[in-house]
């Protein structure tokens, strides 16, 4: 899930462009920036995502309810091309590396709520959760690489095959908050 929700290869399709005007250098330094920055934004959200839900008084559950249709919404984006990297552009005076890169390209809204309710503490054990901090790193890492190799890449795939990709990792997305509304609606009846 959080392989599709981060989409690395979404990232470098939106990182190309938005970074053609940069020395090597100045896109690598682009590129550590915003998977740093969108890392301590997801490593937040899952560390104290759950506590600051229960703070508003927000259920779990519906959390998982609203994010998987969030999820859902975004995988359909993805699979009919009108995804959050086709829509943003840099905003003039603006640091790119965290938007459109960091927020909402790499720490989008569905990767944040994949990573609260991956560790939600009624449904994971510390291990699993674990591991779901592993997962994330590890992506993030996989991210940080692309964008690194991000115009070799892109070459290589050609905006076709990048389109094709996405289109595929979105109708994954769709199908896995499909099992999110699924599980929600679940423990909902099973409080009834």
């Amino acid at each position: 899930m959080m392989l599709v929700t981060v989409d690395p290869i979404g990232t470098v399709a939106l990182f190309v462009p938005l970074t053609a005007g940069l020395s090597l250098r100045e896109r690598r330094a682009v590129a550590r920036k915003s998977v740093f920055v969108a890392g301590g934004v997801l490593l937040v959200f899952l560390v104290a995502g759950e506590v600051l839900l229960a703070h508003l008084g927000i259920r779990l559950v519906s959390f998982q309810l609203a994010g998987g249709i969030v999820l859902f919404l975004f995988g359909l984006q993805m699979v009919f091309g009108k995804g959050v990297a086709a829509e943003h552009a840099a905003e003039p005076g603006r640091d790119i590396a965290v938007f459109p890169l960091a927020m909402p390209a790499i720490a989008s809204p569905g990767a944040i709520t994949a990573v609260v309710l991956l560790t939600d503490n009624h449904r994971h054990s510390i291990a699993e959760q674990g591991v779901t901090t592993v997962v994330v790193l590890v992506v993030l890492a996989l991210t940080l690489g692309l964008l690194y190799a991000a115009s070799m890449i892109y070459r290589f795939l050609g905006s076709t095959g990048a389109n094709v990709l996405i289109r595929v990792l979105g109708l994954v997305l769709a199908a896995l908050a499909t099992e999110q509304i699924v599980a929600g609606i679940e423990a909902l009846l099973q409080r009834v």
